[in-house]
């Protein structure tokens, strides 16, 4: 067999063998990120003053999905709370994009809350969550009227200790949960009685979470938690708010890929033979706002919250940042390796996997990159390795179906990363620095001007 050098900067090797490639998973593109990927410059620029990976924002694609939920809510006639779950991205952009749409940012450590506020967010538009938080926490959460959503007892009586007033939720455990989070029903009625003498914590409601993505499920607590309001309001507690927490789906890829893929997924499609025995649902058919719909209109919800003068309170933050952001690597290297006798390339890029989180839940970040710039050639079955001396360190293990072979200073764009993806697991290995992010910002004449995150 003989090397066909063709494109510069990589060695293909040519052979007979069929190459073996997944099914590809195509993502959905905003307008914003086609006409970034279409300017001849931007990308490029940015990396070369970059010099290394980096996250792209656009903050008025968050402004547009708050916009989406507080919509949501207009149509059921219901009084509705947005707030943004922060631990999904610690950008300061998305949460100035939050305080200038008037939407509120879920906190859970006094770095988060000093952060919201600096960016514009107003102390009665927080929420602090989180299980056994510190003395400093929630005295900053006091001082700055935040709700605070209550974890165990003993954060009633420190509360009290700190002097001042508080606003609280109490978390409600659901009935058959395994989680750590949350109160049983014997511990929400010793709460109860409990704040029957603290006149310094006045009791806005009662708040859960549910894991997965079930739209009917969540109605059903909701209208548990109603009852718990209800029987709160007989003890003499204002009891006015229900937070049914994040959980809100996203929808990255059409569905017909998406079904394509987990019918036929094959472990040959990775390198090494990798499997990972989930995926997050990458095909969501009702995201976000339409997941909110749905659970407003299951048995009356929208009515029950109504008749009972009830606020409903939301913590998105995926489905907040969804569309708002993606990830770019430069290509390093590439290598020709074989499965089965047929070739497939094997990346190097600039980064490690540690800044597509996928890997910390033990899974793939499926949607599929995209290289840049675009130009004619064969489809490249293609692996992507990090620049870390780990085996392991793979951003993907499938073998993508790139439209061409990936040359060395090429750029690999991963779309949709904003939520979670970016940095939730992100760290100097190595001593690499952390992959700065980029704001991008509308300009006259159809461009983009760029700034880093603040």
């Amino acid at each position: 067999m003989g090397l066909d050098t063709g494109e510069i900067g990589v060695a293909r090797e040519t052979t007979s063998v069929e190459p073996i490639s997944a099914a590809p998973v195509p993502a959905h593109l905003d307008e914003w990120e086609r006409r970034a990927l279409a300017d001849p410059n931007l990308l490029g620029d940015i990396a070369f003053a970059v010099g290394g990976p980096f996250h792209v924002m656009y903050p008025p694609r968050v402004r547009g999905n708050i916009d989406g939920f507080r919509a949501a809510f207009e149509r059921a006639g219901v009084d509705g709370v947005i707030y943004y779950g922060k631990k999904a991205n610690k950008s300061a952009a998305v949460v100035r994009a939050c305080a200038e749409s008037g939407a509120g940012v879920d906190v859970s450590s006094t770095g988060e809350l000093t952060a919201a506020l600096a960016n514009g967010v107003r102390g009665d538009d927080l929420m602090v969550t989180g299980p056994a938080k510190s003395d400093e926490l929630l005295w900053l959460a006091t001082r700055h009227r935040a709700l605070i959503a209550v974890d165990d007892l003993g954060e009633l009586e420190r509360l009290d200790a700190l002097g001042g007033s508080a606003r609280v939720t109490l978390r409600v455990l659901p009935a058959g949960s395994a989680s750590r989070f949350g109160l049983t029903d014997e511990e929400l009625e010793h709460a109860l009685s409990a704040l029957g003498d603290l006149d310094s914590i006045r009791l806005e409601g009662f708040s859960f979470h549910l894991s997965g993505y079930d739209a009917a499920a969540r109605t059903v607590l909701a209208r548990e938690l109603i009852a718990r309001c209800l029987h709160a309001r007989t003890l003499g507690h204002p009891a006015t708010t229900l937070s049914i927490g994040g959980g809100f789906g996203v929808d990255y890829v059409p569905e017909a890929a998406w079904t394509e893929f987990t019918e036929r997924v094959d472990r040959r499609w990775f390198h090494a033979g990798k499997s990972f025995e989930s995926y997050y649902p990458y095909h969501f058919p009702a995201p976000g706002p339409d997941m909110l719909a749905a659970i407003l209109a299951h048995d009356g919800l929208a009515d029950s919250l109504r008749d009972n003068a009830i606020r409903l309170a939301i913590e998105p933050g995926r489905a907040l940042l969804a569309h708002a952001g993606f990830t770019v690597f430069r290509v390093r290297g590439s290598k020709v390796r074989h499965v089965d006798g047929a070739p497939y390339h094997l990346l190097t890029v600039d980064g490690t996997s540690l800044s597509l989180s996928e890997q910390w839940f033990e899974s793939e970040y499926l949607p599929d990159p995209l290289l840049w710039p675009t130009r004619p050639g064969t489809a490249t079955p293609t692996s992507v390795g990090a620049a870390t001396c780990l085996d392991s360190d793979l951003l993907s293990w499938r073998r993508i179906p790139l439209p061409r072979a990936a040359a060395v200073g090429d750029l690999l764009i991963y779309p949709n990363t904003a939520g979670y993806q970016m940095d939730s697991n992100e760290s100097a290995f190595h001593e690499l620095p952390i992959p700065p992010k980029v704001v991008l910002h509308d300009a006259p004449g159809d461009r983009f001007r760029w700034t880093l995150d603040g």
